[in-house]
This record gives C-alpha cells, structure tokens and sequence, in this order.
C-alpha cells in the first residue's frame, strides 16, 4: 500500500487538503488551496513513533513534512478532518504497511528540549525561561515588531496596526489598574519591558519590572535609560519570588501565570497580595483553555517540548477561584480570545516578511519551529481550543473597602 493511500483509509476520501509522498502517491484535490508533502520514509517514522501533534511536529520542524500554502489555513484544515475508522482487513493493510517504519525510532531534533531538576523550582524555572526567551533580541525584534511585546494586543478597530494594538494594551492595563501619578507598580514577568515603560511614560508611576530572560532585561533596561525614565522605573533580571519589596499599590501579571504550575497558585497568588497595600489592585493577563474536564497537564505536545516547557493551562474559573482562595475580590474579567488570533496572524506575517533573517540568526529548525508555533496558536484561538483572560481583582481593606468606581469603565477619557 502506497503512503497517502494509507492516510485516506484514516482521514476518509472528503478532504479539503492534497497529500503527497516520497513514493509518488497523492490525495485529495489537485487544487486545493494548501498541499502536505511526506516528503521521507523518516517523516512517517517520526510521525508514527509519537502519534498526534509531537510526531508532526518532529517531521515538520525537520523538514522531512512540508508545508505548500498557508500554514494555518492547512492546520485549520487538518482540525477539520474526522478520523475514520478503518475496517479489520484495511487495518491489517495499515500494519504492512507501516510496520517497517516502526522499527527504527527517529531522535527527536535538537530543537525540542526536557529540562531536569524539580518542576518549578527556581533553577528548572529559569532553564524553562532561558529556553524560550533567550533566543536572539533580534529575532524577536522581527517577529514581534518594534514594541517588543510579546503577549496578546488589544485591536481598537480590525484593521489597527500591531503597533497600535500593542498599544491600546499596555494602556488597557493601565486603566484597569486604575494607576495615578506616584503609584509604585511591580510588573511581574514583565518581558521586555513595553507595559513598565509605558505605565512610567505615560501615568508617572514608579515601576519595578522582573523577569528571568536576561536577553530581556538588558533589552528593558537600556531602553528605560535611553527614554530617560531611570529616576522611575527599572527592569531586574530576577525571580518574582526574589522581590523583597512590599507596599505596592498595583501589580501586574501579564502572560507569566502560565508558567507557573497550577498546584503553585495558592502560593503565587499569596506572594502577590503579601506585596500589596490594602485596596491595591492585581490586573492578571493569561492564556486558558476551554476543556474543563481535562484535570490533568498534557506535557508531550509540541508547545510543552519545543516553547514553553512546564508551561500549563486551566480554565478561566480555576485562577478565578485560585485568587478568591487568596482573599483577592475579583471585579471584573474579559476575555480577549479572538484579539489573540488577530495578534498571532500579525507575528506570523512579520516572521514570513524576515524569514531569510530569522533562519540566517537562529537557524532553520527553529526559524520552522516558530512557524508552526504562531500558526498552531492562531488556530487554537480561533477555533475557541484555547482563550485570553484579563481579571481584575483587589485587596480589600479591614473594613471591606475596595476603593474602585461603583461602575468600572476603561475606555479612554
């Protein structure tokens, strides 16, 4: 049995994407809008020795599978093809045919990553960081754009900029927080540094923003004393865990929850109300998914082996609750899902605009991993796999006091 004769007896004959192989074989359309080339017997190793996403992952960001046409159009048409169920002798002809290949196990490229040490720990934490963040301040550049901000925009209108989507974001925040002139601010996981320079530039607060990249921190800090802003803000190359300073009137969590570990909730949250004045304000900015029957973390897809290792997602309802638990009230919560895909649609345009760049500074694996990254991220938001949450919660004084509007409102004044 030829190779893509094998994949229609699983993928049923309607499908909307054209397969081809090493041996010749084809299906599906001959005009279909995006093609999946097998180009390798290696490639239906690797795919076959990790079932689902991790096996196409391998083949992909080795190039032994191959891409025609837009990337996540052809990931939204994969979402889309039912699994059929093959009868006794065809699954017998399914296992002539790729018994060979079962044979030999392909290595995983050097791409993908397992890190040691105890999960969560400082030292894996910082590893786990040091992976995905310290890439290259250049390839970020391209990818991300000039604001360097590296967590979901917020569109004023569909056809804003990233810019001005980066933009509205950081000021979303800000209003949010509800931040005056004098407020000090600790931005936690604070990236680059894009939300601490502008809540310094644009309200007059003082910031301390931490995080574990290095790459970022310098990055941060040089563009702090290049606007001038020393006297208010800084960025420190540091573990959250490690600020020592108390008596914040907000902080800010944007895209660092799901690094986190959901058992370490009850202390993260903890950690950031010991950081706050009574009335202060925690604005918290993650990533979800929508299965909330899924009780346990899934650690052998492509995201958790080749991005964010140790990474985790819940449901929205358990960091609510997990705030709560902490004697957080929680006041308001938006969900940004579809301004993420927009966001990601955006990063993907930017990597296909510097591609022989990006592949010339970090290599072709991980030009191709990034790739598949930001279209495999699109589809999930799109497709309503995977969702952004903003909630907004307080420390209420002794007396019950939260100190917010009767009517919270965060549209420019």
């Amino acid at each position: 049995m030829k190779i893509a004769d094998a994949v229609a007896l699983v993928t049923g004959p309607d499908v909307d994407v054209e397969f081809t192989a090493y041996d010749g074989s084809r299906i599906g359309p001959r005009d279909a809008e995006v093609r999946m080339d097998i180009r390798s017997p290696r490639a239906v190793s690797m795919i076959l020795s990790a079932p689902g996403q991790l096996g196409i992952a391998r083949a992909y960001v080795t190039g032994e599978l191959e891409v025609h046409g837009d990337l996540f159009t052809a990931l939204d048409r994969l979402a889309r093809l039912g699994v059929t169920m093959p009868s006794n002798a065809d699954k017998l002809k399914l296992a002539r045919t790729f018994a060979p290949f079962l044979l030999h196990r392909e290595p995983p490229p050097p791409e993908e990553v397992r890190l040691g040490g105890g999960v969560h720990s400082k030292r894996r934490d910082a590893d786990a960081i040091h992976h995905h963040y310290d890439v290259s301040n250049t390839f970020y550049r391209w990818v991300l754009g000039p604001s360097m901000a590296y967590t979901c925009a917020v569109y004023p209108k569909a056809d804003a900029t990233l810019e001005e989507a980066q933009e509205e974001k950081f000021d979303l925040v800000c209003r949010k927080l509800g931040l005056e002139r004098g407020m000090r601010l600790l931005d936690v996981g604070c990236g680059w540094g894009g939300l601490t320079l502008h809540a310094a530039r644009h309200y007059g607060v003082n910031v301390v923003g931490v995080t574990l990249s290095q790459q970022q921190a310098q990055w941060g800090q040089e563009a702090i004393e290049r606007d001038g802003l020393g006297h208010l803000a800084q960025i420190r190359h540091q573990d959250y865990r490690d600020v020592q300073e108390r008596g914040f009137d907000r902080i800010s969590s944007i895209g660092l929850t799901e690094h986190i570990g959901y058992a370490n909730y009850p202390a993260y949250f903890a950690f950031l109300k010991s950081r706050l004045n009574p009335t202060g304000r925690l604005l918290n900015h993650c990533i979800t998914r929508t299965d909330t029957r899924q009780r346990t973390h899934y650690r052998n897809g492509f995201i958790n082996r080749y991005i964010f290792p140790d990474g985790e997602l819940v449901p929205v309802g358990r960091i609510v609750s997990a705030i709560e638990d902490q004697g957080f009230e929680v006041r308001h919560e938006e969900n940004l899902r579809e301004h993420y895909a927009l966001t990601l649609a955006d990063w993907s345009h930017n990597l296909e605009q510097h591609w022989d760049e990006a592949v010339a500074e970090v290599g072709v694996g991980k030009a191709r991993v990034w790739k598949l990254y930001l279209a495999a991220s699109q589809m999930g938001f799109a497709r309503n796999m995977i969702q952004l949450h903003q909630v907004l919660a307080v420390v209420p004084d002794e007396d019950g006091r939260a100190d917010v509007p009767l009517r919270l409102g965060f549209d420019r004044g």
